[in-house]
């Protein structure tokens, strides 16, 4: 004998064949994900915020203040920058100080602010063919390596480290162009790419400190020359212009970058260590940084 459940609904799907459906489609809507309910912004950044572990550390702190995740397009300055300039972030995090105060006065960025600095450091084999460990004088390291022609691993990728690297082989008196040669690799990739890449060539490398220190893969790499002045890096912030991108996140966009600058995410900087070894030091509040 069937039960009087089971006779009960097949009696009634007979007489309403398409009761079925209609329950379907009486069901209470599912609640929304965990993902539609969320709150971010997207923000382009340089790859030494990223490849150092600095993001790691700092945005699941303002996370926890704000409610909203960031979510990182890292690339070099330039691209990142040009990614602004599309609308494909809310805010670019990047330390080229001439490409920066360019996006700005063209109107894509609505304020430059000073966050933190750290510095370059000439990365070389422990083998040093160019003679340069110790030397306190970046020209006079690379003029050393051109001299030489000692293999040397360029990001060649428009981003702020590159920016810095041609800069100095300017101050050297040196005419790349003419210059460059074999020894000369161009790999337009980001730091961390560009120092496997010297470490597997047995090559010098220009490196933000922050991703050196980070980096663990180092073989026989070291630091050959530091503490030159014009080896200084900062980095700065700006939200991108909503009155050129309306789809711009500017409440939480400026909410980042207000945090970045705030006591609480300058302590957050400072606070960052790899080994002890402070990475970044936050400069928010210095005139003309």
């Amino acid at each position: 004998m069937i039960p009087l459940s089971r006779r009960l609904v097949l009696v009634l799907a007979l007489a309403c064949p398409s009761l079925p459906a209609l329950a379907q489609a009486i069901q209470p809507a599912a609640p929304p994900t965990a993902a539609a309910n969320s709150r971010f912004i997207t923000v382009s950044s340089t790859t030494s915020t990223q490849d150092s572990g600095l993001f790691g550390h700092l945005l699941p702190l303002f996370k926890q203040k704000s409610g909203i995740e960031v979510r990182v397009v890292s690339q070099g300055t330039g691209q990142a920058l040009d990614t602004g300039r599309r609308g494909d972030a809310d805010v670019v995090f990047v330390h080229a100080r001439a490409q920066e105060d360019k996006f700005v006065a063209e109107g894509f960025g609505v304020e430059r602010k000073p966050v933190m600095y750290n510095d370059f450091v000439l990365i070389g084999p422990k083998s040093d063919p160019a003679g340069i460990r110790g030397t306190k004088d970046i020209s006079v390291a690379l003029k050393a390596i051109a001299d030489k022609q000692a293999a040397f691993v360029s990001r060649g990728d428009k981003s702020g480290t590159h920016s810095a690297e041609l800069a100095l082989w300017k101050v050297a008196g040196l005419d790349l162009e003419k210059a460059k040669g074999a020894w000369y690799r161009e790999i337009g990739q980001g730091m961390g790419a560009a120092l496997k890449t010297a470490g597997a060539m047995n090559a010098y490398v220009l490196a933000d400190r922050g991703t050196w220190i980070s980096f663990k893969n180092r073989g026989e790499l070291e630091i050959t020359v530091e503490g030159d002045k014009r080896l200084f890096n900062q980095y700065g912030v700006i939200l991108v212009n909503p009155a050129k991108h309306a789809h711009v996140k500017k409440s939480d966009g400026q909410a980042f970058v207000d945090w970045l600058v705030s006591p609480e995410g300058q302590a957050a900087i400072n606070a960052y260590k790899i080994e002890g070894q402070q990475l970044f030091f936050a400069n928010a509040t210095q005139p003309g940084a």
